[in-house]
């Protein structure tokens, strides 16, 4: 009786020959996977990698969620600030400030023109303020306040503050780190910034006159058409 022999089937798979390149080859062949030939042929069979696919879409979601980022939520309509200006003024604002809903904590059309009346409205806040200006010109401008506005003894805050304007078009004055004379608050008036007698921002206790003036604290020019001008309306905007 014959038995028969099977083969091992591994054994058949296996190859007769093996190929074998050096080392130099083979890394040589794997870098033409990555050549611009292979790429230019990809580009002509209008095959796409998963790699662009998601470079793609990472930065669409990007772009997206920047844009969201400096859209914030505000409690009312501003009647000072448009909302290219809001947006503006947004990317701007304190780190810690993003994401957080804007709120009108005074505004003179409400709480009438007194400084008094935004001192109290201030009381209970614990975040930066955005105190935004217009004038009887017509003009807005204003001040970001790292702390909220109080009756002090002499100048407070950090270099966080900052002056800005929109007029002709839209700038910021930071803290060039010449002084300290941030923010100054008494019962009669409300400064910002200072260096050889002036200020860059002050308004008087009925939060009806104010001046404006190029200071060392923010390298700022006038903020405003004329060094002294008639407040129409203020709006002060917390983040909560």
């Amino acid at each position: 009786m014959f038995s028969r022999r099977v083969k091992d089937p591994e054994k058949q798979l296996t190859p007769k020959y093996t190929y074998v390149v050096s080392l130099t080859e083979y890394h040589r062949r794997i870098d033409a996977l990555n050549s611009e030939d292979l790429r230019s042929l990809c580009k002509r069979l209008q095959i796409t990698t998963k790699e662009e696919v998601n470079s793609k879409h990472g930065t669409s979601i990007k772009t997206e969620l920047e844009a969201e980022t400096f859209k914030p939520n505000l409690s009312e309509p501003s009647d000072l600030l448009q909302a290219d200006q809001i947006e503006k003024l947004a990317k701007n604002l304190p780190p810690r400030t993003i994401g957080y809903p804007w709120t009108l904590a005074f505004g003179t059309s409400k709480h009438g023109m007194s400084i008094k009346t935004l001192y109290r409205a201030m009381q209970g806040q614990d975040t930066p303020v955005l105190m935004v200006i217009k004038d009887s010109d017509g003009q807005v401008f204003g001040a970001l306040a790292s702390e909220p506005f109080k009756v002090s003894d002499g100048f407070y805050g950090t270099g966080e503050t900052f002056l800005f304007t929109f007029n002709p078009e839209f700038e910021v004055y930071k803290w060039t780190g010449d002084n300290m004379f941030f923010i100054k608050g008494d019962m009669d008036s409300l400064a910002f910034g200072g260096g050889s007698g002036e200020f860059g921002l002050w308004l008087d206790g009925d939060l009806y006159h104010g001046r404006s003036h190029s200071c060392k604290t923010f390298g700022n020019p006038m903020l405003s058409k004329k060094e002294d001008f008639y407040v129409q309306d203020i709006e002060i905007w917390s983040f909560e």
